[in-house]
């Protein structure tokens, strides 16, 4: 069994990835109009373990291939929770936001220099309007919740992305949210939400961070936001602190949990329903991520 969090070659799995995918990178065509409106992710974001893990790796690059290159992409992550919803800092090769510790610092050395993306901070500003009028913060870049999963789907750092804020932990408000965002979609621009599935960190055991176990507490909740999801049922999920097995331990804090509602809402008018993509645990929590609309 492997433990991620003791790699031979801190990212080495990221360097053997880059070579082939690079070149496959460039000749993704681009997104246009009549592609239609990209889906909404939610995705399971990993942290400097997912530089570690290739199949990881490769089936982010293999969802992002499945996909028109978008114009832009706007991360709503679970590490960044400020109210009233707030913008990253749109220059071109913000410095990124290191919020993690205890890992080689190989990990606090990677870059992600994306391009300018004030056309998209201005987009989604008139998209936002009234009490919901979001902010631009002048300095703050792309979060490991942004940065770690697009540098493997987007290796090239050749699109702009921008954060925004998770401004509450209301599903219905952050339903609402993502449905103003819903019409960025049919403009080329990849709304994400980024979180994670289960994400019981004070619980993992020495069993669960080599992979030799998986707790029933995990794949309990896993299961049951699965099928919630594919069946688009929002008062299910709205109610997950009461009704979804494997509480608290799954999510004893909401935010890994809390940016599917934004995906969800962003996806609600698409022809599609919901459906995994990426399945599968990483030191036993779900790392299970959707594609919808």
């Amino acid at each position: 069994m492997t433990d991620l969090t003791r790699p031979a070659v801190p990212a080495g799995a990221y360097d053997a990835f880059l070579p082939g995918a690079l070149p496959r990178a460039r000749a993704r065509r681009a997104w246009t109009p009549a592609d239609g409106p990209l889906p909404a992710l939610y995705l399971s974001h990993g942290a400097p373990p997912l530089f570690d893990d290739g199949p990881w790796i490769d089936a982010l690059f293999a969802w992002a291939q499945s996909l028109p290159r978008p114009r832009a992409v706007l991360v709503v992550s679970a590490h960044w929770e400020t109210a009233p919803p707030t913008l990253s800092a749109p220059a071109a090769g913000t410095p990124l936001v290191y919020d993690f510790g205890g890992f080689h610092p190989r990990y606090h050395r990677m870059r992600y220099a994306t391009p300018d993306a004030t056309a998209l901070a201005r987009r989604v500003a008139t998209a936002l309007p009234g009490t919901e009028r979001v902010h631009q913060h002048p300095t703050r870049g792309l979060d490991h919740g942004a940065w770690v999963p697009l540098m493997a789907m987007y290796p090239l750092a050749d699109i702009p992305v921008l954060q925004l804020s998770l401004p509450t932990h209301d599903p219905a408000g952050l339903l609402a949210l993502g449905r103003r965002l819903a019409p960025l979609r049919a403009e080329g621009v990849l709304v994400v939400g980024s979180g994670f599935m289960v994400h019981g960190l004070p619980f993992l055991t020495r069993e669960m961070i080599t992979g030799r176990a998986v707790p029933g507490w995990s794949a309990d909740f896993d299961a049951w936001a699965a099928d919630a999801v594919e069946r688009g049922d929002l008062d299910e999920l709205s109610a997950w602190t009461e009704r979804a097995p494997g509480m608290p331990y799954a999510h004893p804090t909401p935010d890994h949990f809390l940016p599917l509602f934004v995906t969800l809402g962003a996806a609600e008018d698409g022809a599609r329903p919901a459906r995994t993509v990426i399945d599968g645990h990483m030191m036993g929590l779900s790392r299970r991520s959707f594609e919808a609309g």
